[in-house]
């Protein structure tokens, strides 16, 4: 058998492969694997520096599939190559306990370097990797060392540029020269209702070319000779990155689904698929077969791969002992370890610190600790001096400053939010990103899939409620304080004063397993006397006693500025003879992560409570209980100076006290 023969045997493997999966689960995306087999062979097989045996080595390629229903193409790739992967897992696709979901899940199937479907996103992630490449390269390479050195590939389809994020990320990658990042365009020119001419008539290479990117051409996914040339060229251009735009038949070897919107999101059929076999020249009519020629043809990846480890591992031992100590903090940053000490650089407020905004608070604790943990890079939605999150004294991050760490993103929430993901994927930096909190809606999808990966990113959401005041009800925030709290693995801490504020960010830095998101203020908060009330320190359990009373006839629960009001509320009912505690309460899913035994201590049961926040109520009822209130907010604010706006809606002292009387029957009415 020719060379060109075990070629292209092993493409139509994966076609197969693809047919068969998808057909076992009746469900799933055959077309787009059947069309790109071609294209994930070059790049598995030819062009992309991995190691089966060890998906986590730090200097791999990265490699993206945006298109992430077309999981099966990835699939098939990364069991070919030798990756972790049985034939069994191929035959379980999308079954229960499987590792080939439907579509592809990063710490899930090993190979998987991200979670992708929710189309666009993919892209923005793969921005991040190579931003977060460059920025550790220029941090750690030394003349004769290149320790980081490597590509993020990614593969996209129609549907993945029709999403807004795309625009906002292949924008923000094009202003950053990011080199290193080669991406596919599969143009198939079909969607789920039919030809993409329903929809779109985007001039996709003039698009990215003004977006500052190499663009080329590949008139046919099958031509291999024309991927490597574009892979070549792309290369080649170290200040751009690059769009190979790929010509592609969706269900390619299907003789009645080929280039037909059928074939995008159905299994193709018992008979169909026998069909497509033999228009393919396929000669195995039993399912997921394998030839043993192909199978061995595809796992010369792991010797390749192997090799090209131990190149690195020997170029990292040359480092180490040119570098000693430069390679002790990559061997940190890239294990994820915090710096010892670090907590040592935490400010400690006092009365000398008078009245700040917690967002204030906020800028100086960043910038405090910045010095001690120096993988800390970030910054803002065009809002760097209202969310401060400027890293003082050091440069912007940019083609030119690629060891910047203070990241303008432009106003690109859902960029922001993906590409900080894409950062924390590839390791080395803990990523922060700064907007409004009434603009965490632009960039709720990524928020939701770095909870949904476990990701380590830390969100600076401020001006938190309807406080913000004269902007108006546009810019404040009602329900997203419980929009947040409904998505699982995301911790959303809300600081009540500076210190608690610190501790948040102590929280935020800990906690490596999950986004979290700060929530800020604009108007100055009072520091709380901690010799009168609890310290700082019971954020980390969520919720703490900050003020209590003996016997208490009730609880006041409440958060950020809000716990200010609780305060003032015990004081008027204690002058009346009613004992009550204050409770700050932070995090409520910190709080919840705590033991019964606890947090029956902090809410003893039993006893009648009242939540306060400048919030929709819907997050407190499990803690208020039946017989418990909640002063809240659940309608649109107005334009008025925030003062005015708490009178109107009732979030006042008075209020919250009346509320306190009536739940435990010392006034009616």
């Amino acid at each position: 058998m020719s060379h060109a023969d075990i070629e292209l045997l092993a493409i139509n493997t994966v076609r197969t492969l693809a047919m068969d999966a998808v057909q076992a689960a009746d469900s799933g995306h055959p077309g787009t694997p059947m069309a790109l087999a071609p294209l994930a062979y070059a790049l598995f097989h030819r062009h992309m520096r991995h190691n089966p045996a060890d998906p986590a080595w730090p200097d791999r390629d990265r490699f993206v599939l945006s298109v992430g229903h077309a999981s099966m193409l990835l699939y098939a790739a990364l069991y070919l190559s030798g990756y972790d992967l049985s034939l069994d897992e191929i035959r379980n696709f999308r079954q229960w306990g499987s590792k080939t979901p439907g579509h592809p899940e990063v710490a899930h199937t090993p190979g998987v370097e991200t979670t992708t479907g929710p189309l666009g996103q993919g892209i923005a992630n793969a921005v991040g990797m190579a931003l977060a490449e460059r920025t550790m390269a220029a941090t750690f390479n030394r003349d004769g060392h290149p320790v980081v050195d490597h590509t993020t590939w990614f593969i996209a389809g129609d549907g993945d540029l029709m999403e807004g994020v795309s625009h906002e990320a292949a924008s923000f990658a094009g202003h950053q020269g990011l080199g290193k990042l080669i991406g596919f365009f599969d143009d198939n020119r079909i969607t789920v209702d039919g030809g993409t001419d329903l929809s779109c008539s985007d001039d996709v290479a003039g698009r990215f070319a003004a977006y500052g990117w190499q663009v080329l051409h590949v008139a046919d996914i099958n031509d291999l000779a024309g991927i490597d040339a574009a892979i070549a060229s792309a290369r080649a251009d170290t200040a751009r990155p690059s769009l190979v735009i790929t010509r592609s038949h969706i269900g390619y070897g299907s003789p009645n689904r080929v280039d037909t919107s059928n074939a995008h999101g159905q299994p193709l059929g018992v008979a169909e698929v026998a069909l497509a076999k033999q228009a393919l020249g396929w000669q195995w009519t039993e399912p997921f077969t394998i030839p043993p020629e192909v199978l061995a043809h595809w796992r010369t990846a792991r010797e390749r791969g192997a090799n090209d480890h131990d190149t690195w591992r020997r170029r990292l031992i040359a480092y180490a002992a040119a570098h000693p100590e430069d390679a002790k903090e990559f061997g940190r940053r890239t294990h994820g370890d915090l710096p010892a000490g670090w907590e040592s650089a935490l400010p400690k407020f006092d009365k000398a610190t008078g009245n700040v905004a917690s967002r204030v608070a906020s800028g100086i604790v960043l910038n405090a600790i910045a010095a001690k943990v120096p993988e800390l890079i970030g910054g803002s939605a065009d809002l760097a001096g209202s969310n401060n999150t400027t890293i003082k004294g050091t440069p912007t991050l940019s083609r030119t400053r690629p060891d910047g760490r203070n990241i303008h993103f432009g106003i690109r929430e859902h960029a922001m939010g993906a590409v900080m993901s894409g950062m924390s994927l590839h390791g080395g930096v803990v990523p922060y990103g700064g907007t409004f909190l009434v603009f965490s809606d632009y960039m709720r999808p990524a928020i939701r899939l770095a909870a949904l990966m476990n990701r380590q990113v830390i969100y600076v959401l401020t001006h938190d409620s309807i406080a913000l005041g004269e902007d108006g009800p546009t810019h404040q925030p009602i329900e997203h304080l419980a929009a947040l709290r409904c998505i699982p693995n995301l911790t959303v801490i809300r600081p009540a004063d500076a210190a608690e504020t610190a501790e948040a960010w102590r929280t935020a830095l800990k906690h490596r397993h999950g986004p979290t998101a700060l929530i800020l203020t604009r108007q100055k908060l009072a520091l709380l006397d901690r010799e009168r009330f609890a310290a700082a320190s019971g954020l980390a359990r969520g919720a703490y006693v900050l003020s209590d009373a003996a016997s208490p006839a009730a609880v006041i629960i409440a958060t950020g500025s809000e716990v200010h009001l609780a305060l003032d509320a015990q004081a008027i009912l204690q002058a009346e003879g009613i004992p009550v505690r204050v409770v700050s309460a932070p995090s409520l899913e910190l709080f919840r992560a705590q033991d019964w035994t606890y947090r029956d201590s902090v809410l003893p049961p039993g006893v009648p409570r009242v939540a306060v926040e400048a919030a929709h109520p819907m997050s407190w009822h499990e803690f208020v209980g039946a017989g418990g209130a909640i002063v809240g907010i659940d309608h649109f604010g107005a334009s008025a100076p925030y003062t005015r706006l708490f009178e109107e809606y009732g979030l006042t002292p008075a209020a919250v006290a009346h509320r306190v009387r009536k739940i435990t029957g010392t006034v009616r009415g």
